[in-house]
């Protein structure tokens, strides 16, 4: 497979249940599976994600002292 610049290759393990959703998901919308689950993870990241990543922000900045 081909990578794409500025990608990397995972390797996980999925629940089959997961992965049996994300299949029929791909094959119903003639997408692959790594563009499924690379969605899901961005929708990740821009909900549940993005409040951690916040907080940790928050966190630095009060190491640093820069805050208010």
């Amino acid at each position: 497979m081909t990578q794409s610049p500025g990608s990397e290759s995972v390797t996980l393990r999925v629940p089959s249940d997961v992965l049996a959703s994300i299949e029929t998901i791909a094959k119903a919308t003639d997408r692959s599976r790594s563009y499924i689950i690379v969605r899901a993870l961005k929708t990740y990241l821009l909900n549940e994600g993005a409040d951690i990543l916040s907080a940790i922000r928050g966190r630095d900045q009060i190491a640093a002292g820069d805050y208010e």
